[in-house]
């Protein structure tokens, strides 16, 4: 992957930690993109619902804005808020940050909106957030979008392994699971370790479990999908979405 194209287009450096987010929905998509960014180090510094917007360039405690959300029905008087907007929620699209992920509304990012956003990337969460003209703005203002083709394709991944599962009626590491722990337990009584049975770390030396598979194989597709577009894109001279567009054209051709 051209990663050092990557990070000059955006002015970002490589990594999550210290990043800036913005994040539009906190449903489904919005909470756990939030809540993986908080985990590798990532600052939540907006997030804005139909009904009320907070921001906090401090950063928020992504399940604590979630409790309440849940309990309350709005991030209204939220404590931990520095600013709360509950007149106009999506004008908190505009807050910097280094990342925008609109992960709600189809076309809130538009032509009225897109000159004012202060973000480097937009990675679309919802399903088609940004019209063609307000891309256009924010190409020419040297934003990066990240289509939602591409990037919120893990659920639809997730599915088709589940579609595998039922086909072959076996859960995934079912059939090599053991094979992995006397595997481990082989290479240790070669370096003159022994563990019993009844040792804590029997667990630990056992094969992946199923949603770690799960994990492993989405991270491995969708790692290879951006990379190949992403180079794709630098290789002729195209946007991410056009990138994306082309590349899948070819690839039925």
């Amino acid at each position: 992957m051209h990663t050092e194209s990557f990070l000059e287009k955006t002015n970002l450096s490589e990594g999550i930690k210290g990043k800036t987010f913005v994040v539009q929905g906190f449903g489904s998509v919005g909470y756990w993109a939030s809540k993986f960014f908080q985990r590798d180090g990532g600052k939540i510094v907006g997030i804005v619902e139909h009904n009320s917007a907070i921001y906090n360039p401090k950063g928020f405690d992504v399940d604590d804005v979630k409790q309440y959300l849940t309990k309350n029905g709005s991030l209204d008087n939220y404590p931990q808020a520095r600013q709360i907007n509950t007149v106009d929620p999506q004008s908190f699209l505009e807050k910097e940050c280094d990342i925008l992920i609109p992960a709600a509304i189809e076309k809130s990012i538009n032509m009225f909106n897109a000159d004012n956003l202060k973000c480097k990337v937009v990675v679309e969460g919802a399903n088609g957030p940004t019209t063609f003209q307000g891309e256009e703005i924010l190409l020419k203002k040297g934003v990066v979008v990240v289509p939602d083709m591409l990037i919120n394709g893990g659920g639809v991944t997730v599915s088709y392994f589940e579609w595998l599962k039922n086909l072959q009626h076996v859960a995934p590491g079912r059939l090599n699971r053991k094979y992995h722990l006397k595997k481990n337990l082989r290479i240790l009584e070669t370096l003159g370790y022994v563990i019993p049975d009844s040792s804590p770390l029997q667990s630990d030396l056992d094969g992946a479990n199923e949603i770690e598979i799960v994990y492993s194989g989405l991270e491995e597709i969708m790692t290879n999908a951006v990379k190949e577009h992403w180079n794709y894109a630098i290789e002729n001279n195209l946007n991410f979405r056009d990138a994306c567009f082309g590349r899948s054209i070819k690839k039925l051709h």
